[in-house]
Order: C-alpha cells, then structure tokens, then sequence
C-alpha cells in the first residue's frame, strides 16, 4: 500500500508538469508595481529628445522585465536600480538624452541604486525630492548640463556609499550636510563650478576611500583632516584655487596610490616626510609655488611610476636617491622649475620611461641617447640649450632596433605620440619619414635646422600639429603636405621656403590656424576655406603672395 505523503507528493508533481499547468508561473518576478511605473514614465515624458534607444523599450506595464535599465526586486516587484549609462568614450558620440530630471524620481521609495551617467544634454536642477530615497546607495548624476546648487537636503540620504555629481554646471558652496553621509566610501565631485572651501564636516566621512573634488573654483586651504581617512587611494584636489601649504597630515595615509594637487596656489615645501606613501603610484603637484629643493625621500617610493612637479619654484639639483631609486617610474616631469641639470642625467637615459618631459630644466650638452628609446610615448625637451644634428638624435631613438633613419617612426618600432624639442640649438636637416600610426605633434621651432621639408613627411598621416617655425628651412612646400588630413596647426614662419603654397593644400579641410608668414613665397594662396578666410597675417612678409586674404592676383 502506497504511503499516502508519497502519493500526494508524486500527484503534485505530475500537476506541476502537465500541459494543464501553465509552466509560466513558475518562479517569475511580479510586475513592477503601478505607483512606480508612473514615476518612471514621468521622467521620461521629461527627457525631450533620446538618441539612445533606452527609453523606447519603455512601453507596456512590465517594466521590470522589459525595461532597459530598470531592475526589480524579485518578490515585490519594486523597482531597486534605475542605471542609464553612456560612456564618454563610446563610438556613438552622438547618443545623448535631452531633458529634466523629474521630481517623480523621488518616489521610487525602494530604489537603491540610481545612476546617469554620460547622458550629455539633461540640464536644469537635482530635484529636492531625491532626498526622499531612503534606501539609496549609490547615486550617480554624471557628465551632463545639470546646473544650480548641489541641494542640502541630500544629507538625509545616510544610506549612501558613492555619491557622483561630476562634470555638470552645478554651483555655489558644497553642503555641510553632506558631512552627514558617514557611510561613503566614494565622493565625486569634480568638473563643476563649485565654489568656497572644503567643508569641515568631511571629517566626519572615516570611510572614504575616493575623493575628487577637483576642476572647480575651491579656495582655502587643503585641510589636515583628510590625511586621517586611512581607507584613502584615490585623493584629487587638482584645478581649484586651494592655497597654503601641504599639510603633514597628508603624509601619513598607508593605502593612497594616487594624490593630485596640481593647478592651485600652493605654497612652501615638499614635505620631506612624503617618502613614507609606501602605497604611492601616482604624484601630480605641478602647476603650484613650490619652492626650495625635491626631497630625497622621494627617491624611496618604490611603486611611484608618475611624477609631476613641472611649473612650480623648485630650485637646487635633483636628490642623490633619484639615481638608484624610483624603480617603477615610467613617467618624469620636471619642467619649468628653477632647476639646473646642466645635463639629462645617466639614470633618466637609462630607464624604461615611457614619458620624459624636462623643458625649461637648463639642460645643455647634446641631444640625448635614450637606451629604451623604443617605449617613449612623448618627450618634451623644449626650452633648453641643446645642440647637435636633429637627423641624428631622430635615429638614436631607434638605434637599439637596428634601424636606419628611414624607418624612424614606424608602426612596428615606435609609440611616439609627441615630440617637442622646441627652443634649442638645434641643427641639421630634417630626416626622411616612413609611415607612423602614433605621431600626432611635432614641434621643432626656435632652432637652427636647414635643409628642405621632405615630401615623405606626408607619411605622418596622423599628425595634427606641425611647428617648423623660426628655422632656416629652404626649398618649396612639398604638394603632398595636402594629404596630411588630419592637421589642425601648421606653423612654417619665420624660413626661407620658396615657390607657392600648392593647391593641394585646399585638401586640409580641418585645419585651423596656419602661419606662412615671414617666408619668401610667391602666387595665389588656394582660394578655397578656410585658407581665403585666415587673417592676413598668416601670410604676411613674403615675396608674392595674393589672392584672398590678400588683394587679388595681377593679370599677366
């Protein structure tokens, strides 16, 4: 005889599966409710114009299964995650919504993560009514028009961790309030028009762990409290108008990978106790007045790999420890400082940077010989007394590949994105050039290099700023410079160039500022835009130039 559990047991499963039972019932979420739908299709009846496709899958009553970027909770079918989200990288740049953010948002009362990012066009203010999401844990208001004040009453959002508002038009004063927010792991408040200082109730937030309040209009001093977040990695103040001096506090934060302060008006000394940022990669300090010498305590952040102390006060030579330390760094900026280095030392030659920047340092000597050449992504050695052949200094760059002056510069050799070595003393010719995928700024002016410009410089295909200013370059203008398609900036002033400027030029649709000036050129400038509309002093003190902006060209 059949045990009786088992039988209602083996009943209910054959229930469960006959074709009498509707399989669609079977663990699937509800629908979200009606109350929260109507708070969404109020913010979308405020999104006028959506070249992102999301908002036209909002249609019908499901919006939790068939809404993009709406996610529910799976019982109750509230809605838990509003995330509409474009990045500013992405190929489609012309995606955007343009609209308001509709006072309805505030009542998705179960809503805990709401983020929109990257939308571009949605202007006007934050809605009061946000501060209603009690539930809310991440909010994230990024990359768009948005304007007005940040509003205090976000403070009541106590759940909060990450707290977004960047690159946005939002002004006035940070709210104290937001002092209150004890949970945040991650404030983002950077490219605004943020005003006043940085509140004194942020020392109440123990648990940050991401602090960037930078490209604003900040003032004060940075205060020392923010060296006592102990979670800190990521701290940037830059582009504010913070002065005063480095607090000490700061110095004293074991888990920080990256400080940016550059571009403020910072004043006094490098702390020397910034050698104990064990954690350190990253260090930006330019554009400030610094003064007196680099610490050599630098010299024993093992894991730094970017240091930026360029357009400071900086005097003395640099520390001892530079020469046997740093064994991570692969980016170095030291320019406009009152340094004197008389020469590019050993130990920058010697290590695999991928970034050399030491323009206005003093340097004099010859044009250096890098020994991994071959991994230099940009260099900036402008403003210096250099000398020697820039034909030879081109080919030392790539002499640990074996290769000769004409294969300079291409793809398989060489990520060199951008040379400038402006302002020296440099002589010589100009070297051949084979293809290169990666150049995109060359600038060689205020030298003393002879010779012609070569017609296989048409080969930097994607070159967009061309300087040859103020040489002794002679010769014409070779026609295949018209190919050169992506140049925004041409600059070939101040030589000895002949002939005319040839009509191939008018190809160079994209540029936007051109200087034939002080040249010995001769013809008709191509009367096609934008060369017929740049002011007249583009082509000013030559031989023979007409044709518009200049008076017309003589019938012969």
């Amino acid at each position: 005889m059949m045990n009786l559990n088992l039988f209602f047991h083996h009943s209910a499963l054959l229930l469960l599966f006959s074709p009498l039972f509707p399989l669609n019932l079977m663990a699937q979420p509800p629908t979200c409710s009606q109350e929260d739908r109507a708070a969404l299709l109020s913010f979308k009846a405020g999104i006028l114009k959506d070249t992102t496709g999301i908002l036209s899958s909002w249609v019908g009553i499901d919006c939790c299964r068939a809404w993009e970027g709406i996610e529910c909770h799976p019982k109750s079918g509230r809605v838990v995650r509003l995330q509409l989200q474009r990045s500013q990288q992405s190929v489609g740049q012309a995606l955007y919504m343009k609209g308001t953010l509709s006072p309805s948002l505030g009542k998705l009362q179960y809503l805990q993560v709401m983020v929109l990012s990257g939308m571009k066009q949605i202007y006007g203010v934050i809605p009061e009514s946000l501060s209603n999401l009690g539930h809310l844990t991440q909010l994230y208001l990024e990359n768009s028009l948005l304007e007005g004040p940040i509003p205090s009453s976000l403070g009541k959002l106590t759940s909060l961790v990450e707290l977004s508002l960047s690159g946005n038009r939002l002004q006035g004063q940070i709210p104290q309030s937001l002092g209150s927010l004890r949970n945040l792991i991650q404030i983002n408040l950077g490219r605004n028009s943020l005003t006043g200082t940085i509140p004194s109730t942020f020392q109440n937030l123990h648990s940050m762990q991401l602090f960037d309040i930078s490209h604003n209009l900040l003032s004060g001093g940075i205060p020392g409290f923010v060296g006592q977040f102990q979670n800190l990695t990521y701290v940037d103040l830059s582009n504010n108008q913070l002065a005063g001096v480095l607090p000490l506090l700061l110095c004293s934060l074991p888990k920080v990978l990256d400080i940016s302060l550059g571009d403020n008006k910072l004043t006094g000394l490098i702390p020397s106790q910034i050698g104990n940022l064990k954690s350190l990669n990253s260090l930006s300090l330019s554009n400030n007045f610094l003064t007196g010498s680099i610490p050599e305590s630098l010299g024993r952040l093992q894991k730094l790999w970017y240091l930026n102390l360029s357009k400071n006060e900086l005097s003395n030579r640099l520390p001892n420890s530079f020469r046997i330390g740093l064994p991570s760094l692969i980016s170095i900026d030291l320019s406009y400082n009152y340094l004197h280095l008389d020469s590019i030392q050993d130990w920058i030659k010697e290590k695999e940077l991928r970034e050399v920047k030491l323009a206005g340092c003093n340097i004099g000597g010859t044009l250096p010989v890098f020994t991994r050449a071959d991994l230099l992504s940009s260099i900036d050695l402008s403003n210096n007394n250099l000398t020697g052949n820039i034909g030879d200094f081109l080919t030392n760059m790539t002499s640990l590949e074996v290769l000769n002056l004409s294969d300079f510069l291409q793809k398989s050799s060489s990520i060199l994105e951008s040379l400038d070595i402006s302002r020296n003393k440099i002589t010589g010719r100009l070297p051949q050039f084979s293809e290169a995928t990666s150049l995109t700024y060359l600038v060689l002016s205020k030298n003393s290099i002879t010779g012609q410009i070569p017609i296989s410089i048409s080969n930097l295909a994607t070159l967009e700023k061309l300087d040859l200013s103020r040489n002794q370059i002679m010769g014409a203008l070779p026609a295949t410079m018209g190919e050169m398609v992506r140049l925004l900036w041409l600059d070939i002033s101040s030589n000895k160039l002949t002939g005319s400027i040839p009509a191939t030029f008018s190809g160079l649709s994209s540029i936007r500022h051109v200087s034939f000036r002080a040249n010995k050129l001769c013809g008709q400038i191509p009367q096609k835009r934008p060369f017929n509309i740049f002011p007249a002093a583009a082509y000013a003190h030559n031989q023979c130039l007409c044709g518009r902006p200049l008076p017309p060209c003589r019938k012969i």
